[in-house]
């Protein structure tokens, strides 16, 4: 994990206008099932779900971007409303360029969570970076945050409460009334 301050960290999350997060082992559990017929079966995390509703709530999108097709993601992303997701096989940094440019921001206003090497380019460019803690050390040591929650268990839920707070946000007040 990168070496930096509680307080420079904080500073960092406050800046925060976009999330973007990797699916496969960081919204799943890494498991991709599949059926005789070649159905594709992913397992998402509710409270993950609810982390995408309650940063909306706070004004701030919430983008995917996968190295690899999947129906299952593309149903995930049409239920949540999530209208920018990328998924193909490739570098990331791509779709991540289209993110800023769509939405004006500079790399320091995002911030992004993925667990693989395909990741690291932009948890580089991000502004803050996390991981979850199956991700190899390789991986880890460019994150800024590596959550308590395993991948597809709640570790974007708590990254984004993480990132709100800091922002002065209480995820408690971003939910339905």
């Amino acid at each position: 994990m990168k070496k930096i301050s509680p307080n420079s960290l904080k500073a960092k999350m406050r800046k925060i206008e976009l999330f973007v997060f990797d699916v496969d082992g960081v919204l799943t559990d890494n498991t991709v099932y599949m059926g005789r017929n070649g159905a594709e079966y992913k397992r998402f995390c509710i409270a993950d779900g609810m982390a995408v509703y309650i940063a909306r709530r706070a004004g701030i999108p919430t983008a995917f971007i996968s190295g690899r097709k999947s129906p299952a993601t593309t149903a995930r992303a049409k239920e949540l409303r999530i209208s920018d997701y990328y998924q193909y096989p490739g570098t990331k940094r791509k779709p991540f360029e289209r993110l800023l440019k769509k939405y004006k921001l500079q790399p320091e206003q995002t911030a992004f969570m993925g667990d693989d090497i395909i990741d690291v380019v932009l948890m580089k460019m991000a502004g803050v970076s996390a991981t979850v803690p199956h991700a190899p050390d390789y991986v880890k040591r460019y994150a800024d945050v590596v959550t308590k929650k395993q991948a597809g268990f709640g570790a974007a839920r708590e990254f984004v409460d993480m990132v709100l707070k800091a922002k002065g946000f209480d995820p408690l007040e971003l939910t339905f009334k």
